[in-house]
């Protein structure tokens, strides 16, 4: 369990210094292998989608299982194996990264570079958003996704360690390619979106909590964070993305949520906080209280993995 503590600890630092990595990235190769397998077994039907998210996911997860037993006796090698993968799954500061990219290119007068830039954030239709709508944009993708791509690998890391980290990732990405209410994958990613669904609810909240505890931070209230978490959480499509939301927008004091459009497709995804709408200097604000998420996150991962081996 120290070694788990240890290598948790220095996967987050190596995210936090380097990103993801730019080359031979895992978890790149583990979607060509998920793509690959989705060709040879796609049929419209939940039990072959079923079948389809348990094989990757399961499997990924008995591979990390594999080789802790394989390290059992050396914590060097643990240490080394649960950094490593600990990196290979945390997204934090490509995050980050991506959102100030798009924050950069808001000081032009021509908002196209921003949008086109926002493109590698987000899915929704960009081609027609002025300022405060890509400002809004990018602060819900730095709070879904440092739910998602932060504490809740962190999360996983810390329960149950290098199968947890892997097993996890693996749901993720699976979410992200066949996770959608098309007509495509309504049926065949059901399995993998509610699979996601489940495996962040505790991550969602936790990091929700942890907003609005350091909501003075960023110039907030954790009165108004809480208030408007309680308040505007259930309202958004997604149960688990409305909790950061909600909560990142109140402890910003900023008004995040309306409509969005996907693939021709407009959705409503309802008013999160009663602040102004967003600017672009909000973006810097929100990537500050998601890295601060983090940090919290990758401490209470530490301490986790160290009363367990207390325990």
């Amino acid at each position: 369990m120290r070694a788990r503590a240890l290598g948790i600890l220095a996967g987050y630092l190596a995210d936090r210094a380097w990103g993801d990595p730019q080359r031979w990235h895992p978890v790149a190769g583990f979607g060509q292998v998920a793509h690959r397998l989705e060709q040879r077994m796609w049929t419209d039907d939940r039990s072959r989608g079923i079948a389809y998210s348990a094989a990757l996911v399961g499997g990924t997860g008995l591979i990390g299982r594999a080789l802790e037993q394989t390290t059992r006796r050396s914590p060097v090698a643990q240490f080394a194996l649960t950094a490593a993968a600990t990196w290979a799954v945390l997204g934090g500061r490509s995050l980050e990264r991506e959102a100030e990219a798009v924050r950069d290119r808001l000081d032009l007068i021509d908002l196209e570079p921003a949008r086109e830039q926002l493109t590698h954030l987000v899915g929704r239709n960009t081609t027609h958003l002025d300022a405060p709508d890509i400002a809004r944009a990018v602060i819900e993708s730095v709070a879904e996704n440092t739910s998602d791509a932060v504490v809740a690998p962190l999360t996983a890391g810390a329960l149950f360690g290098l199968p947890g980290l892997l097993a996890y990732r693996a749901a993720n990405t699976l979410d992200a390619m066949v996770g959608h209410r098309n007509e495509r994958y309504t049926n065949f990613g059901w399995a993998s979106a509610r699979l996601d669904d489940l495996l962040n609810w505790l991550p969602a909240r936790l990091g929700a909590a942890l907003a609005v505890l350091l909501a003075p931070a960023v110039g907030g209230t954790p009165e108004n964070a809480l208030a408007t978490w309680r308040r505007d959480a259930s309202s958004h499509p997604s149960p688990n993305a409305g909790q950061i939301e909600a909560a990142f927008a109140g402890a910003l004091g900023v008004r995040l949520g309306g409509l969005n459009e996907y693939g021709g497709v407009t959705e409503d995804r309802h008013m999160l906080g009663d602040g102004p709408a967003p600017l672009p200097t909000d973006i810097e604000r929100a990537t500050t209280l998601g890295r601060l998420v983090g940090h919290v996150s990758a401490a209470l991962a530490v301490l986790v993995s160290l009363l367990r081996r207390a325990g």
